[in-house]
């Protein structure tokens, strides 16, 4: 296979969860401009239904699956779904989360619930339905989102980080447990991505930010589609337990308080 064919989708169909805006949205464009057919899974069917139209205009097949895969008894039914409609799931992206600032003192079984059954255990079972199509299949490709949060504690988001903590271990067990069957299992940690959470930031986090990334921004979801596009193809074919950060050189170090070595 030519090297640059090893990075085409054509012929596979991929799931990807939290598809209807932000990061989520933006690795099922990146999918589908790489040849991927797409299964877009979210709450809200407006938001999917706009995603979905901007991949067939593109010449892609794109089916929208309506599920709050907190849920985890909804999962087996949208996995259904996406099999009689495709025949087949090659690549698997679990995307959805959500975020609920509270620091451990004031946290709540409520809050911590919901913090953790949208961001790990949605990812856990959502994998473990899929695993079974990819198993049959004796091939597959797991990407997961992880986060800053799995590397390094912020103030007053625990639940938030302790999940994308777990989504990095889950990586590891995977890629262990479905290397026969010829499964690779990944992780992306975005750094600040511009999405509608990042957008709740106030000026004073979004300077933070900018001061201590040493490319001196935010990225967007294509940077982040990129690498996806590389995990769920053929090229990665070696890479399995990985988390892999698309930060802006954030984990890499911090620049020095000052704007004298910015151009």
């Amino acid at each position: 296979m030519n090297i640059i064919d090893s990075f085409r989708l054509d012929g596979r169909v991929a799931v990807v969860t939290g598809a209807g805006k932000g990061i989520g949205e933006g690795i099922a464009v990146g999918l589908a401009e790489a040849g991927a057919d797409l299964a877009l899974v979210a709450r809200t069917q407006a938001d999917l239904e706009r995603v979905a139209e901007a991949i067939r205009a593109g010449g892609r097949r794109a089916l929208v699956v309506p599920c709050d895969v907190a849920d985890v008894a909804a999962i087996p039914a949208a996995v259904g779904e996406v099999v009689g409609a495709y025949g087949q799931i090659d690549v698997l992206v679990n995307c959805a989360g959500i975020q609920r600032r509270m620091t451990v003192l004031d946290a709540t079984v409520e809050g911590w619930e919901q913090v953790i059954n949208t961001n790990l255990r949605s990812a856990y079972f959502m994998t473990q339905a899929v695993g079974k199509v990819m198993v049959q299949q004796r091939r597959g490709k797991i990407i997961s989102i992880a986060s800053m949060t799995t590397y390094r504690g912020f103030h007053a988001i625990s639940p938030y980080g302790i999940s994308k903590a777990g989504i990095a271990n889950f990586t590891k067990y995977l890629a262990v447990e479905w290397a026969p069957y010829n499964i690779q299992a990944n992780a992306i940690a975005p750094g600040w991505i511009t999405t509608p959470m990042t957008a709740q930031m106030g000026e004073d986090r979004v300077r933070w930010v900018c001061d201590h990334v040493p490319q001196g921004k935010f990225g967007t979801p294509r940077d982040v589609a990129g690498l996806a596009v590389f995990l769920a193809s053929a090229a990665s074919d070696y890479i399995t337990g990985q988390t892999i950060p698309v930060d802006g050189g954030f984990l890499a170090g911090n620049p020095w308080p000052t704007t004298a070595s910015r151009p």
